[in-house]
């Protein structure tokens, strides 16, 4: 490989659009021991990107040291993008030169990094450099080859959002005998959540609004309750083994009200709100357990590949725009009007 420079999009700051700067002069990195380099092809949009800029993550201030996911300061320029499928076209010391070649998708959650282990888990376009690039390189293991008659733009679409989803499922011991609630269900993770679901043999009941019905049935979904419902009236106390939260909130106490006693629930989203109302009375009286689900299960991504090469999940591509369009992308994905992924795309 000969190219010195490549294109993508930088953040340089968090904030606004005006944070994103598209360039041509990026260096290419250069795949340290135990590295890949990825050309990559397609990379889907996600609420860690935007979190990331906006500043969301940091409990005290926009720009403060702590406005990433893990809580560390991000070091600028940084270039995002957790959803990636591309071709391996390099390798560094110790990888076979025989994974050149491979079209891959990249597991985000990272506990190593430039040929060294990590103390804490990074997170792939956050705290190291991603893939909203045409070049970027990551630990060998954490690029998985999928072997699928699936497009590029399909295969970007599942990485974060699907993997996001079956670590909470994982994690929550999710079975064929558990009925399954979801909140946010037509986004990127929910509506991976409702399918990972009933792949497991699971009931899934999707949380939505009225305009979305016809879409998360269409997914499979076994039954759909309106966000302007009440919980409770609309599928009973303790009705449910799982929650599947990804939206947080206000209503947030009424989740408690419809687990079973002894169900699990599991959070990896609060775009409803952070903070909640949480009366100990009813964790500790109804037996529950609650899972926080950041970083992904050993186990987790080879299984989601096994479910993709097997058919057992399908993509879900709302839209696409190419690379250069991400300020575009990003609008759309805030708008929340859509189901599944939006997927950049680069020549």
């Amino acid at each position: 490989m000969n190219t010195q420079t490549m294109y993508g999009v930088q953040m340089v700051g968090h904030g606004d659009f005006d944070q994103l700067q598209y360039r041509t002069d990026i260096e290419v990195p250069t795949p340290a021991k135990g590295e890949v380099l990825i050309k990559v092809s397609a990379a889907g949009v996600n609420n860690t990107d935007i979190n990331t800029r906006i500043g969301w993550y940091s409990k005290s201030d926009v720009n403060g040291d702590d406005a990433s996911w893990s809580g560390d300061a991000i070091r600028f320029p940084r270039i995002q993008g957790a959803d990636v499928c591309g071709v391996i076209v390099a390798v560094g010391q110790g990888v076979e030169q025989s994974r050149i070649g491979e079209r891959v998708i990249i597991e985000p959650c990272l506990n190593e990094a430039n040929g060294e282990a990590l103390e804490s888990p990074w997170y792939f376009g956050s705290e190291c450099d991603g893939g909203f690039a045409e070049y970027t390189k990551v630990a060998a293991r954490y690029a998985h080859t999928v072997n699928t008659a699936l497009s590029d733009v399909e295969l970007a679409s599942f990485p974060c959002s699907y993997s996001t989803a079956e670590n909470m499922l994982t994690r929550a011991n999710v079975g064929p005998s558990d009925t399954v609630l979801v909140t946010g269900a037509t986004g990127g993770v929910g509506s991976a959540a409702i399918q990972l679901a009933k792949a497991r043999g699971a009931k899934a009941i999707g949380v939505t609004s009225r305009s979305k019905e016809e879409l998360l049935k269409s997914i499979g979904t076994d039954e759909v309750v309106f966000r302007d419902e009440d919980l409770v009236s609309s599928i009973g106390i303790n009705s449910v083994d799982v929650v599947i939260d990804l939206v947080g909130g206000k209503s947030w106490p009424t989740l408690l009200d419809v687990m079973k006693p002894k169900a699990r629930y599991a959070v990896s989203g609060a775009i409803a709100g952070a903070e909640v109302t949480l009366d100990l009375r009813t964790l500790y009286l109804k037996d529950l357990s609650f899972f926080g689900c950041t970083v992904i299960e050993p186990e987790v991504f080879p299984n989601l590949v096994k479910r993709i090469e097997s058919g057992q999940i399908k993509p879900l591509v709302a839209m696409t725009f190419p690379l250069q369009q991400i300020e575009q992308a990003q609008l759309a994905f805030m708008k929340k009007n859509h189901l599944g992924k939006i997927v950049l795309t680069l020549d």
